[in-house]
């Protein structure tokens, strides 16, 4: 299986924007949902935003109003805007599905914010 090739993580001061991409397989792309997760050190992966194939829209509460998750469906491709990034922020960031598809995780993209 093809696996979600993530990229636009960076270091970035707090207060900046980044943009996340994610080129996914068709077999993970055209499932109910796509997502982006994250996993900060010490913590648990966590979802942050979802798409549905019609393009409803869904945030973790720590990211609501700063964070926006949009789709290709033309290039299986999702990405995430994040702006006002903030120390809280820096996490491996994931896209897989949602629900996600175990053997589906990439290698993720290193977001790093500096106060």
């Amino acid at each position: 299986q093809v696996l979600p090739a993530e990229s636009g993580g960076g270091l970035v001061q707090s207060g900046s924007t980044l943009r996340l991409s994610c080129a996914a397989a068709s077999s993970v792309f055209n499932r109910l949902a796509m997502g982006w997760y994250r996993q900060a050190p010490g913590k648990q992966r966590e979802l942050v935003a979802s798409i549905t194939k019609s393009g409803i829209t869904t945030y973790d509460e720590s990211v609501e109003g700063r964070f926006t998750i949009s789709k290709d469906s033309a290039t299986n491709t999702v990405d995430l805007r994040m702006n006002s990034l903030k120390p809280d922020d820096t996490a491996v960031y994931y896209c897989n599905s949602f629900p996600p598809v175990v053997t589906a995780w990439g290698q993720g993209t290193q977001v790093t914010v500096s106060a």
